[in-house]
Formats: structure tokens, C-alpha cells, sequence
């Protein structure tokens, strides 16, 4: 591969973040959240129940700003916070599936209609590129990640 086409892909690349940075943001907004919120919803959505110290090693937040994304997430009804069974300190978030649907379909629905017909676009072979591409770049994105946040 050329260097040109090498920096055409890695800025088309850098603008797809650049731009899904945007309109999460814009969608969070919409819901009444911060775009980082409203992806923090999504590790809930992705993953399940998890205790505020697991959130807190997935996002790299302090305990502290863990405990106000659940209170804000608790207020509007998007998850519940439980007590360990045997110790009252280990909080368990809980999201809330069908509130977090109703607040987030609406405001997916015509990027999801969308998208499936940029889908729909590409042939089985391009789709195989595109998802090898997804895999490998998301891959980095994982190492790189880890290595920042191992101390």
C-alpha cells in the first residue's frame, strides 16, 4: 500500500470516530445525557448487571464518578442500584432494558434504517473486507487501551 492511500483511509478512519463522537453526543443530549453517559449506558446494556466497581474498571472512572453516573442514571430511571447480599457496600447496577429502549429506539431509528441500507449496499465480499477491517481496528484500539490504563 502507498502512503496516500495509507493517510486517505486513516483520516476517513479518524473522521468515522470524529463524527460517531458527534452524533452520540447529540444523542445523549436528546435522552437528556452526556454522550459519555449515554455510552456508559451502553457497557450496562452490552454487558448486564455489574457491580460499580466492575463500571469503574470499564470506564476507567473513579469509584467516585461512578457512584454520580448511577445516581444520574438512577434518577432517570435507566438502572437500579441493589446491595450485596452479605456486604451493603458492594453496589450492584441493574439497567433498566425496556426504559433504556424506549429513551434510545426513537432516536436510533432512522440512523439504524440507514445504516442497514448502506449494509445492504455492499456485496458478501465487501462486507467481509469492511468486518476484517472493524475486527483489526478495534483490536489496536483494545491493546492500546490496556496498555494506557495497565499502571
Amino acid at each position: 500500500m502507498n502512503q496516500e492511500t495509507f493517510e486517505r483511509v486513516r483520516k476517513l478512519s479518524q473522521k468515522y470516530a470524529f463524527d460517531s463522537i458527534q452524533m452520540h453526543e447529540a444523542i445523549g443530549r436528546q435522552a437528556g445525557l452526556s454522550g459519555t453517559d449515554h455510552k456508559y449506558l451502553g457497557f450496562l446494556i452490552q454487558k448486564g448487571q455489574m457491580t460499580a466497581g466492575e463500571l469503574s474498571a470499564l470506564t476507567g472512572l473513579t469509584t467516585g464518578a461512578v457512584t454520580g453516573l448511577i445516581d444520574r442514571f438512577e434518577q432517570k430511571d435507566l438502572v437500579r442500584r441493589r446491595y450485596g447480599e452479605g456486604d451493603r457496600r458492594k453496589v450492584i447496577v441493574e439497567p433498566n432494558t425496556e426504559k433504556i429502549m424506549a429513551v434510545f429506539e426513537p432516536l436510533y431509528k432512522d440512523f439504524r434504517s440507514k445504516t442497514e441500507q448502506v449494509i445492504a449496499s455492499f456485496s458478501e465480499q465487501e462486507l467481509a473486507v469492511i468486518e476484517s477491517y472493524f475486527l483489526k481496528a478495534t483490536e489496536v484500539m483494545n491493546e492500546t487501551t490496556s496498555k494506557l490504563t495497565t499502571k
